[in-house]
């Protein structure tokens, strides 16, 4: 099943990232019951499996199940990888999700929102040599044109996700003393790095993550609490796809925290990947360069949405950057007007620090990529880590590198890297407290910054995982 999974938790000993280590967290059920380790297993040609006792009879055997709910990407699973059924989470099932509505009545059909990321939009721009307005456009057409109602742009839920990364730094640089409040602050936006975090080092790093919930389940929040409330819909009559640049996004949108148990829905229904919007255009026949742009759509009516924005400070979001000028003016007093980065032992970690009078106020870092964060781990676990915030990915180079990003052939990946990140930044940057709506949705939606209907909405929470015996003696 990694094999699915973004490079971040496709693991060897040979690149960047780390081994397996534990037995996949749901087993199977194994009968201990004395003379039953005797029966035999037989496998049909057509793929079904039967349990051959000692006495010849047999007893047909159900096919191991393992849903995003159970996965945690750690290359343990009992089945081969094609035989592992991933539920809920692909193209396919939009597809069916699309077809079911044209079949039912009007009021039975589920109102299809899906929210596009600026780093997916980037690499289908490359592909299709288009620049990201026109591309944001022609995507709009694309999903509107197989039965989509509604196309947003995750850039407006990242504002809201920075705003909070800002405000929680703050307050925990504030708060020092307490050791509730650990620093230094590491982000939560790469599903990767969080579950790398939860299942081997939980109760040293968890103290240290932020709580904000990243822009895809900001957007979740949006679309089935906001949006639905503006549609006078209950959330389970909305499908919310997301489109995302990374597998592991796949495994965020599962996460118990994230499921309504009143609605008995999810905040992100189905995440599809940059790779798998290009296959469903290709099913489709459609080549998005010959298509009629459509207007983009707005989460709020006051607001409209005539081109995509992005944010200063690189293609992960620009955490470190916004984080820092916020606490530079905040605790400081000091105006930022460039954020100045130094590359250390390569180009994945970076420092950025705030000095006065020869004094360091801010030591903030930027770690890409399994090698720089283990490196950190170890840092924190010696209680060495110079740092008061971090900005952590999985992913080498972030997420414009993501493993559902598109490939191209006949093209270094280097090369392709410059591409995405160039028309990535080619967007009109916006500081998140200056987007157009935020200020009127924290008023309106979420009752004021810091209310306990913000905490709920746009913060969320991590568990350790209590690791299993392995016999694979893998250390991480």
């Amino acid at each position: 099943m990694a094999s699915l999974f973004s490079g971040a938790l496709q693991l060897t000993d040979l690149d960047d990232f780390i081994a397996p280590s534990q037995d996949c967290i749901k087993p199977m059920r194994v009968d201990k019951r004395p003379g039953s380790g005797a029966a035999k297993i037989h496998i049909e040609n057509d793929g079904s499996y039967f349990q051959v006792s000692q006495d010849g009879g047999t007893k047909k055997l159900e096919r191991a199940k393992i849903s995003l709910d159970d996965c945690l990407a750690c290359s343990g699973c009992v089945t081969l990888a094609e035989t592992v059924l991933i539920t809920q989470q692909s193209h396919e099932e939009l597809r069916k999700v699309l077809g079911a509505n044209k079949m039912a009545a009007p009021d039975q059909q589920r109102l299809v929102v899906i929210s596009v990321s600026p780093q997916s939009r980037a690499s289908l721009a490359v592909r299709f040599q288009l620049n990201p307005t026109d591309t944001a456009r022609k995507l709009t057409a694309f999903f509107k044109k197989i039965g989509a109602h509604y196309v947003f742009d995750t850039t407006f839920s990242r504002n809201f996700s920075l705003l909070e990364s800002q405000r929680e730094f703050v307050r925990r640089f504030r708060a020092q003393a307490d050791s509730k409040q650990a620093l230094p602050v590491l982000t939560s936006a790469c599903p990767g790095w969080i579950c790398y975090a939860e299942k081997t080092h939980g109760n040293v790093l968890l103290p240290y993550i932020s709580t904000a919930r990243s822009p895809q389940q900001v957007m979740g929040s949006l679309v089935k609490d906001f949006f639905s409330q503006q549609q006078h819909l209950t959330p389970d009559k909305i499908y919310h796809v997301t489109v995302m640049p990374c597998y592991d996004k796949k495994l965020e949108a599962s996460r118990p925290d994230f499921f309504s148990q009143e609605h008995q829905t999810r905040d992100v229904d189905c995440v599809i990947t940059t790779g798998e919007v290009f296959k469903l255009l290709e099913e489709e026949g459609v080549s998005l360069s010959e298509l009629e742009p459509a207007p983009l759509d707005s989460l709020c009516s006051s607001v409209s949405a005539q081109e995509p924005t992005s944010h200063q400070g690189g293609g992960s979001g620009g955490y470190l950057e916004h984080v820092f000028r916020y606490a530079a003016q905040e605790l400081f007093g000091i105006h930022v007007t460039e954020v100045t980065y130094r590359p250390l032992r390569n180009k994945d970690l970076q420092e950025v620090t705030l000095e006065r009078e020869g004094r360091v106020l801010l030591h903030f870092a930027a770690a890409y990529g399994f090698r720089n964060i283990q490196n950190l781990v170890q840092k924190l676990k010696r209680g060495r880590c110079p740092y008061h915030y971090v900005e952590v990915m999985a992913c080498p180079s972030g997420c414009l590198n993501g493993g559902g990003q598109l490939k191209a052939p006949d093209m270094p990946g280097k090369e392709l890297l410059q591409q995405v990140e160039r028309l990535y930044s080619m967007v009109r940057t916006e500081a998140p407290e200056d987007a157009p709506g935020v200020q009127e949705l924290y008023g309106h939606w979420l009752q004021g910054e810091g209310s306990e209907q913000a905490s709920r909405l746009l913060h969320t929470s991590y568990h350790a995982v209590e690791k299993a015996g392995s016999s694979l003696s893998i250390r991480w």
